[in-house]
């Protein structure tokens, strides 16, 4: 048995971060269950073009982190872009957010929004929104929360939205009020927190590349994967050894690491989404200055298209396109790849382009659905183990939405606080 004082699971972001602010000094080593590190965070080159696992774009709100990561990028290219996102409705693209550019919908469309906003605004104080769904209604009236919010987000999340918290997307659901719908239509302001976004030529393994530059090749060991863990003895056992910890660090997807801990019999509140991915790659140009779409269309297969190729001003367009399915599914991408071309064809992204190379991930679990009882699930988890050295951290660890810089922060908050 091996002893170490802090053992990472996840060679993800966040527990690169944990090894990388650990220090090269410290004692510990760092368990990755692929063969390679990097997580959902991986890129993929293929005839010519970049892809990652999925549109993974860097949104920094602490310049600090952002100045760390490339003064170990030396030589890389990183091009900050300013977002061009749209919606497709009714064939024609609106602005992003939609709440914000309502303005921009057919009359009668813009007509119906616009009054059930209204009311909806001036409805005096009633009982508090039980859940995401409840909440679009009474902040956004039924013209906006039936035209897009709902079904949008539905194809997201492959799940009703009364299944999801109030407030399940937190910072990154852009909330309006009417004055800001009124003062749109004449000056536009479509600021978000992801209004822009920076990216490298090599793809987001770049960015993993430079927090791995900070870990000690020889305290990372691949293709290993967790087969118990005894909370009280501090042990963890894997398909290649057994080790004894101080302190345990996991990434992995919490409902994962409670049936590993005996708590199997506690993950029902936890569901999540699968979302499958294809990567397309085309002989000529597209559609050009938008980098994504959100496409709210029931009878349309996928939820979002991003354009790689008007990040990095290439000729051939490269595409990433998402579909949401319920964690049950079993997607078969070669059954779906025709689907997408013909929606791709439908709403006019494809026209006589010729599809040259292609590539799909299914994310599974992808969004995860955040309610009352999944949060009280990991409080009371957190609660109970943290005295036993045992920690749960980053988007899939604590079962939640953040960005790629909040869980670089959350292991920076976690290293200080053991210090």
């Amino acid at each position: 048995m091996q002893e170490v004082e802090t053992l990472i699971v996840g060679g993800g972001i966040t527990g690169l971060s944990v090894a990388a602010f650990l220090g090269k000094q410290a004692d510990y080593l760092l368990l990755e269950r692929e063969q390679e590190l990097g997580g959902y965070c991986r890129t993929i080159q293929r005839d010519g073009f970049t892809w990652d696992y999925s549109g993974h774009f860097f949104h920094f709100r602490h310049a600090r982190i952002e100045q760390w990561l490339r003064e170990r990028m030396p030589g890389e290219e990183i091009r900050t872009v300013t977002k061009r996102s749209f919606i497709h409705f009714a064939d024609k693209w609106l602005d992003f957010p939609f709440q914000k550019n309502i303005h921009q919908l057919p009359q009668q469309d813009f007509i119906d929004c616009l009054h059930d906003l209204y009311f909806a605004q001036q409805q005096k104080a009633g009982p508090e929104p039980r859940h995401f769904e409840e909440m679009l209604f009474a902040r956004y009236g039924r013209g906006m929360a039936e035209k897009f919010l709902i079904p949008y987000n539905e194809k997201l999340y492959a799940t009703p939205l009364s299944h999801l918290d109030v407030d399940a997307m937190g910072r990154f659901f852009p909330h309006v009020s009417l004055e800001d719908v009124v003062r749109n239509m004449r000056s536009a302001d479509n600021s978000s927190y992801n209004g822009s976004f920076t990216y490298p030529a090599g793809g987001a393994v770049s960015y993993v590349k430079a927090l791995a530059s900070e870990v000690r090749p020889e305290s990372v060991r691949l293709g290993e994967s967790i087969t118990r863990i005894d909370p009280q003895a501090r042990v963890v056992e894997t398909t290649k050894g057994t080790y004894r910890y101080k302190r345990l660090v996991s990434s992995m997807p919490f409902p994962h690491l409670l049936r590993l801990c005996g708590w199997g019999d506690r993950v029902a509140p936890l569901t999540w989404n699968q979302v499958l991915v294809f990567n397309l790659g085309f002989d000529s140009k597209g559609p050009r200055d938008v980098h994504w779409v959100y496409y709210p269309q029931r009878d349309l297969p996928f939820y979002r298209v991003g354009f790689y190729d008007n990040i990095f001003d290439t000729e051939r367009m490269s595409l990433y396109v998402e579909l949401g399915f319920d964690r049950e599914a079993r997607p078969d991408p070669e059954v779906y790849l025709p689907r997408v071309i013909e929606g791709l064809s439908k709403v006019g992204v494809v026209k006589e382009h010729k599809l040259v190379a292609w590539h799909s991930v299914l994310m599974n679990p992808a969004y995860v659905h955040i309610n009352a009882p999944s949060t009280a699930l990991y409080e009371q988890f957190r609660t109970e183990m943290a005295p036993l050295g045992l920690y749960s951290m980053g988007r899939y660890g604590r079962w939640t939405y953040c960005s790629i810089e909040d869980n670089i922060l959350e292991a920076e908050a976690w290293v200080r606080a053991q210090a």
